[in-house]
This record gives structure tokens, sequence and C-alpha cells, in this order.
């Protein structure tokens, strides 16, 4: 019944835990992972927002202010502006100003479709400085 020093050697090992295997594991999950985070792309638009200075230093006349009322109404200048026309009376202003932007007043309520079709007649008019501000 007593137990020999070679059979007690046999025992303790099989007792033990054999964290080879897991460890393995883990580097492949973070090998995975690290290979699949780098092609993940992340769709967004680039948005360049003007600094406060470079605000300030355009006035108001300068700007083209075109506003999109909750009806879809365009309004120019303080008046209404059919669709059709508002690429001619954008080109005219800005051939009074040319260093002159375009900016765009859209109503929360008014839809997506004025909005792209003002900033397509501001392309159009040759145009290219366009900016969105809130109608507060």
């Amino acid at each position: 019944m007593r137990k020999t020093n070679l059979s007690m050697g046999t025992e303790e090992e099989e007792n033990e835990i054999n964290l080879t295997p897991m460890l393995d594991v883990v580097f492949i999950m973070l090998i995975f992972f690290i290979v699949t985070a780098s092609f993940v792309k992340e769709a967004g638009l680039d948005v360049n927002r003007p600094d406060n200075q470079q605000q300030q230093e355009q006035t108001e006349s300068e700007n083209i202010l075109i506003q999109i009322r909750e009806n879809d109404e365009i309004w120019l200048d303080r008046r209404l502006i059919d669709p059709r026309a508002l690429r001619a009376n954008i080109e005219r202003r800005h051939a009074e100003n040319p260093q002159g932007s375009v900016v765009v007043q859209a109503n929360a309520k008014s839809s997506n479709k004025m909005l792209v079709l003002v900033m397509d007649a501001a392309r159009l008019a040759g145009v290219y400085n366009i900016s969105i501000a809130d109608p507060s």
C-alpha cells in the first residue's frame, strides 16, 4: 500500500490544470479582433466647420442668405422665390459679390428635397462655398 516516489509524481501532474490551450485560444481571438477591426470603415460625411474668427469676418451682406420655410417655400432677400428661378437669382447675387458664400437656413419641418434642390442650384450657379445654418 505504500506508494513509491515514481507513482506520486505522476499523480501530482494529473491534478494540475494545463493553461497552455486556453492561452492559445486567447491569443488567436486577440489576433482575430485586431485583424477585423482594421478593416471596419465608418460611413459618414466630412464636415468642415468654420472658425469663429472666419465667421465674424464675413458680414451678412456678403453672404447669400436663403431660407426654406416649413411649407417648403424658398425665400431669398426676404422675398419668395420660385425654385426654377433660384439658380438665376444666386448667379446674379454671386456676380455682385464673388467672395460671398451661400448660407441656407432650413426649417426642421421642411423637406430634404428642397434643401438638396437649393444646394444643387447654388452649385450650378458656380458657388461652391455652401453653409447650412440653424434658423434661429
